[in-house]
């Protein structure tokens, strides 16, 4: 890859001299050596097979790669439907989106939702006789992958028998792991392993990401090619090892308060920035210290920025978007760091994905944090557990009174903080209370918008509508995420990280004719996605974030316009 950086001279001083200490230091072969010492001496070593994976996946696993390829080829299957969440779902979309579909080979899709409108509306699109279809989860024991698993097994059964249903199924997860035995139980077509030392947002290189790359007609061995010019080029000494010194520049900004990084990309590999918002926002923010990653933020002028930013532009050689280009040259300019890194084909995307794993990995060395553990994405997963395990019992969830009802929407928030809200509107109507939500956003602050609503496009436009304006009017960093996908990715900086998000969770009300039973339990998906929502609102006021939650009617887009003009009422 191309690499080359435009920092302000404060910062390249600040950077130098972190070169200067992994230089003094032999650091880089201290990093290879897997030295805990780099980091937090927290166990770290335990957690770095990801360094040598590319080495012992070409060895080990490319026969059995190249077995499930040749199977799918010659099996019929028109579709590949992948089931997973956080690192076992976000590698497989970005290879899905960027390369599409294969000659020859099904088309692959992912579902990680726990929305019944998304996972009905991906249910109704397959034809399952000719689906095979991929649960990943490294511990076994996630709750989406598993219940998404129990649903599209009974479908499965349902379209083409109990004893052909297993033969549609292939399992990616960590040995002696719950996914493992129920694959066997039920006669899986396929199991292949991960590596219980690797951490599902460091996983792409291996199985979680090379077996649906597989299914998909992709050649895993060039990709690993790929993947081993990156390893060998992090090897190298400082002056020729660019995913050393990214680390070294991401880490050294988020020290000197430039704690946000935007990511820009060619239009052909946009779906990059999702991966990235994981493996930076769940290694990094913790400890009250965070890179907070945003992503598919659309490009500004200069003057729209704080000086709380660092931007990364990942080209693809051959581009025919030359706004990029000119957009980032702009920032540079005005005196914001700009990275530049250029690839040269859609391939060098397995080369990125190390790279980026090993400046993660130094930036946390830089900023004191053991960049491979996730304790609040951890908090939310128990807190959902106990408002299902409660469901389970008593048959509803807990309710909270709304503060305020208009318009068919309902706003939610601790005592404490509607009360703050309420003496800071200039009315008591959802733009009243919206204006002074969006007042408690100050410089150095980041906003973002929790949407527990099906990822449909049309959705996803009126949220991107939203953001924009706050970034416009604010000038501060802007974020949007669907639950519970960001749960498992920036869920963990938005809780651990820094105090300086000012968060606005957008849920709805399920239509119970839409709503899908999960089999095998007494609770329904609806409910499941109810339960991650209120688990994640409680675990930020938990932490003291500024949180709002704006609950919506059954008519989504009905109520994101009015939600939309009220926005805009608020920011006038």
């Amino acid at each position: 890859m191309s690499f080359r950086f435009v920092l302000p001279q404060e910062l390249r001083s600040a950077v130098d001299l972190a070169v200067a200490d992994w230089q003094t230091n032999n650091k880089v072969d201290r990093f290879w050596k897997k030295d805990p010492s780099l980091w937090t001496s927290d166990g770290e070593e335990n957690w770095m097979g990801w360094i040598d994976i590319v080495e012992r996946q070409q060895q080990q696993d490319l026969g059995n790669l190249a077995e499930l390829g040749a199977d799918v080829e010659t099996a019929g299957f028109k579709t590949v439907l992948l089931l997973g969440m956080g690192g076992s779902s976000l590698c497989p979309e970005v290879l899905g989106k960027t390369f599409g579909q294969q000659d020859g080979f099904p088309a692959l899709h992912i579902v990680d939702s726990t929305d019944p409108a998304q996972v009905k509306a991906a249910r109704d699109k397959l034809k399952l006789e000719e689906t095979l279809v991929i649960v990943a989860s490294k511990s076994g024991s996630t709750l989406e992958p598993n219940i998404l698993k129990q649903y599209f097994f009974e479908q499965m059964v349902d379209s083409v028998g109990a004893d052909e249903a297993g033969g549609h199924f292939v399992a990616i997860t960590d040995p002696g792991s719950k996914m493992e035995q129920v694959a066997k139980d039920g006669g899986f077509r396929y199991i292949f392993y991960g590596d219980p030392q690797i951490g599902g947002r460091y996983s792409a290189l291996s199985n979680f990401g090379l077996a649906p790359a597989t299914a998909a007609g992709l050649h895993a061995g060039k990709l690993l090619d790929v993947a081993a010019g990156a390893v060998a080029e992090a090897k190298q000494a400082l002056k020729d090892n660019p995913a050393v010194e990214l680390g070294l520049i991401l880490g050294t900004a988020a020290k000197a308060g430039r704690d946000k990084i935007t990511i820009l990309t060619s239009p052909e590999i946009y779906d990059l920035g999702a991966w990235l918002e994981q493996l930076i926002a769940e290694s990094t923010g913790k400890l009250g210290k965070g890179i907070t990653p945003v992503d598919r933020e659309a490009i500004g002028a200069p003057e729209v920025y704080g000086n709380d930013r660092i931007f990364a532009y990942v080209k693809l050689a051959g581009t025919a978007d030359s706004s990029l280009d000119a957009g980032t040259a702009a920032l540079a300019a005005a005196g914001h760091p700009v990275i530049n890194i250029e690839i040269s084909d859609l391939y060098d995307i397995f080369g990125q994905f190390f790279s980026w794993e090993v400046a993660t990995a130094v930036a946390g060395s830089v900023m004191g944090i053991n960049p491979f553990n996730q304790p609040d994405v951890e908090s939310a997963k128990i807190e959902t557990r106990t408002l299902t395990t409660a469901y389970e019992k008593t048959g509803t969830l807990p309710e909270r009174t709304a503060f305020l009802e208009d318009g068919g929407i309902k706003l939610y928030a601790t005592d404490a903080y509607a009360a703050k809200l309420k003496a800071a509107a200039p009315a008591a109507t959802l733009a009243g209370y919206l204006r002074a939500h969006l007042g408690q956003i100050h410089a150095g602050d980041y906003f973002a918008t929790l949407a527990f609503l099906p990822m449909f496009p049309e959705h996803e436009e009126a949220l991107q509508g939203l953001r924009h304006k706050v970034r416009d009017a604010k000038h501060v960093a802007t974020c949007l995420g669907f639950g519970p996908r960001f749960l498992h990715s920036t869920g963990q900086d938005y809780k651990g990280g820094p105090n300086t998000g000012v968060f606005l969770q957008v849920t709805a009300e399920h239509d119970p004719d839409v709503d899908v039973d999960v089999p095998g339990q007494t609770y329904s998906f609806g409910v499941v996605i109810e339960a991650q929502a209120a688990g994640d609102l409680a675990v930020l006021e938990s932490r003291g974030r500024r949180a709002l939650r704006v609950h919506l009617g059954t008519d989504v887009a009905a109520g994101l316009k009015t939600l939309a003009a009220a926005i805009d009422e608020a920011l006038a």
